[in-house]
């Protein structure tokens, strides 16, 4: 599948890390450096724009490593960028360490993950099927 990219930062296009990978590397583009004090957010912008086709999404995912080397993530886990948004690709950070985190510009920030999706269309019921699982939820069909 192609998509349309505009990119306006000074780095390459996120690519693949691997052949296998399901997330693109997005990278920091910033000025200078930005700290982030412990339970501090903001949003890096990333100089990408991009043009999905109808039905697909882009999810933005947080990277197992600056999550757990440094404790930041992606604070709207997984955020979606919709088909129809044309705005530049920024990502909310937060750090949830206990030390300062510094942004390098060029720094792999997040994934971005494309997937397909529907669109539901509502059946107003009065009832709902039962099922084995009924209404438990929140760890319920887990440990007791």
């Amino acid at each position: 599948m192609k998509i349309k990219i505009i990119n306006k930062s000074t780095h390459a296009l996120p690519e693949y890390g691997t052949p296998a990978a399901a997330g693109l590397d997005l990278r920091a583009n910033l000025e200078s450096p930005i700290v982030l004090k412990p339970l501090e957010r903001t949003i890096i912008k990333t100089g990408l724009f991009i043009e999905l086709p109808i039905g697909f999404e882009a999810q933005v995912r947080p990277r197992s490593g600056l999550a757990f080397k440094h404790g930041i993530t992606v604070l709207n886990s997984p955020g979606t960028i919709d088909a129809d948004y044309r705005g530049e690709i920024g990502v909310i950070l937060i750090n949830l360490s206990q030390e300062n985190f510094e942004i390098q510009n060029g720094e792999r920030i997040a994934q971005l993950v494309i997937a397909k999706h529907e669109q539901a269309e509502w059946q107003l019921v009065t009832e709902l099927e039962t099922s084995e699982r009924g209404s438990g939820g929140f760890g319920s069909t887990g440990k007791k």
